[in-house]
């Protein structure tokens, strides 16, 4: 890769939340490998002028998160965001065309938890 290339993982806003449901031990952890990653690689690439980070999205509007989640599900999920709100995809869409364009040349090893507040 050239200096100036742009590495963006995607991990989960959930490797910071404390209330993960056994079910989603093994994304948990697959996702808190990535952002390990992501420190040990910007640390690797950056002397060849690559930057490496991650997207942490929150719950985010798309096919595959609402499926087979009720009205009432979603309106749980809804009051942990400070924002009341669930993300939209092009939210986050957005925050992966920053990184990767100019805006994006100073940062690297980091994730960006694109999450409307959630922890």
């Amino acid at each position: 890769m050239p200096p100036g290339s742009r590495i963006i993982f995607v991990s989960t806003s959930l490797t910071t939340a404390s209330t993960v449901a056994p079910p989603y031990l093994l994304y948990n952890t697959t996702k808190g490998a990535i952002e390990q990653l992501v420190r040990v690689l910007a640390k690797e690439l950056g002397r060849k002028g690559i930057t490496v980070n991650a997207v942490a999205p929150g719950p985010t509007a798309t096919e595959l998160f609402l499926k087979g989640k009720s009205e009432e599900m979603l309106g749980m999920v809804k009051k942990v965001i400070p924002m009341g709100r669930i993300g939209d995809a092009d939210e986050v869409a957005e925050v992966f065309a920053w990184l990767a364009g100019e805006g994006g040349r100073w940062i690297s090893g980091q994730v960006v938890r694109a999450n409307g507040g959630m922890c």
